[in-house]
């Protein structure tokens, strides 16, 4: 078996709500047969081009290459079948690997047992062949073996990336309740970033927390790649790695990065001087920290060039930080930022409360479902024509 030369399924993984722009990502890539589903994205591709995904993809989790699929009533199925794998021809046995897995099946109450099995398949087929077995344990950093079971259908994987590609490398002061990136570059996506800035417009992030919209935004706008901060992936540490092939992945995505942003600014603020600190450090750490504009200053003080432009807010809807009755005010007052400061801008507020939507006082052109976490929200979209903004002078 020779997983970076044949074709298999390849399955990119990612949260409720972002296939429709994994798949736009994925098309843009090349990649051939894809097809969303509910909590990620299919395709054909080699373990290459699996890691390929896990260098350019910004809305994806995982990045699968799947190796066998098969029925499994109970654990000792899962092991019989797993065992048929040529485990010695991926995974060295001086080497490391880390089982995880999705399980949904009546066969096992619990998913640490399932690894435990698919964990036992695997070594003890290496130990048969090799004389010796690889270590086992939860660090992601080594090679990686993912698990789909659900009911009776099991599928097993190997995983390109290890840690969760959301994982970009820079993010190195949470803040509270950070966003996750992901779901950041599934809203600027969504609310149509990527050609506003082709276009010169700018990028405006009031309430931006640790800085996570307005640093994805900005390697956005700069095309650059969000695995390129990553020193480690777990294809790194299989039989067969090609350490040339991979250079040659990053060379490429590095020369289509720009240094510069097309033309407009990224701007970003919060009233919380800490959280604009956690966003300065990330920025710094992300590369982009002399591109993005930063103030520590109440929503409506925040700076709007002329547009056109993107404003783009996730603010507290409830759920995690604030309580509903005493967020409408904030909602009534971000709506009047909106219409009086923000002529010739688009606006995406990412809202987890139809109650809160409503304050906001303005009709969305579009709410596209997105989750955060295990909260659904929706995206509301405003077009914001030049007519609908008073005077600053006023």
């Amino acid at each position: 078996m020779n997983p970076w030369k044949e074709e298999s399924t390849v399955l990119v993984t990612c949260p409720k709500g972002l296939p429709p722009f994994l798949g736009r990502e994925m098309r843009d890539l090349g990649l051939e047969g894809v097809r969303e589903l509910v909590s990620g994205v299919e395709a054909r591709g080699t373990l290459l081009d699996c890691l390929r995904l896990s260098l350019e993809v910004r809305t994806g989790h995982r990045a699968l290459y799947e190796l066998a699929r098969f029925r499994a009533k109970g654990p000792d199925d899962l092991y019989r079948e797993a065992g048929k794998i040529p485990w010695e021809e991926l995974i060295p046995a001086d080497g490391y690997v880390s089982v995880s897995s999705a399980v949904r099946t009546e066969a096992v109450n619990d998913s640490r047992f399932a690894n435990l099995r698919l964990k036992d398949s695997i070594v003890d087929r290496i130990a048969a062949r090799m004389g010796r077995r690889p270590d086992s344990g939860p660090d992601q950093s080594r090679a990686c073996v993912f698990l789909y079971w659900q009911g009776t259908d099991a599928a097993v994987y190997l995983d390109a990336g290890g840690d969760s590609l959301s994982r970009r490398g820079w993010r190195t002061m949470p803040g509270k309740a950070p966003l996750q990136e992901t779901l950041a570059a599934g809203m600027l996506l969504a609310a149509g970033w990527p050609e506003i800035a082709a276009r010169g417009g700018h990028l405006v992030c009031p309430m931006c927390g640790a800085g996570t919209l307005a640093i994805e935004g900005a390697l956005m706008a700069l095309n650059r790649a969000p695995g390129l901060g990553r020193e480690n992936f777990a294809a790194m540490h299989l039989l067969g790695w090609d350490e040339e092939a991979f250079e040659e992945l990053r060379d490429a995505a590095l020369t289509r990065a720009r240094s510069t942003l097309p033309g407009g600014r990224v701007l970003a603020s919060d009233i919380d001087p800490g959280q604009m600190n956690a966003a300065a450090t990330n920025a710094a750490q992300a590369g982009v920290g002399a591109l993005v504009g930063r103030a520590v200053c109440d929503f409506r003080d925040q700076e709007t060039p002329p547009g056109p432009g993107l404003v783009i807010v996730n603010p507290e809807y409830g759920a995690r930080l604030g309580e509903v009755a005493k967020l409408r005010e904030t909602y009534k007052a971000l709506g009047d930022f909106l219409k009086q400061r923000c002529r010739g801008y688009r606006a995406a507020i990412l809202c987890g409360e139809p109650d809160l939507a409503k304050c906001v006082g303005l009709k969305p052109s579009r709410r596209i479902p997105l989750w955060n976490a295990k909260i659904e929200c929706r995206l509301l979209v405003y077009e914001l024509y030049e007519g609908s903004r008073k005077r600053r002078d006023d």
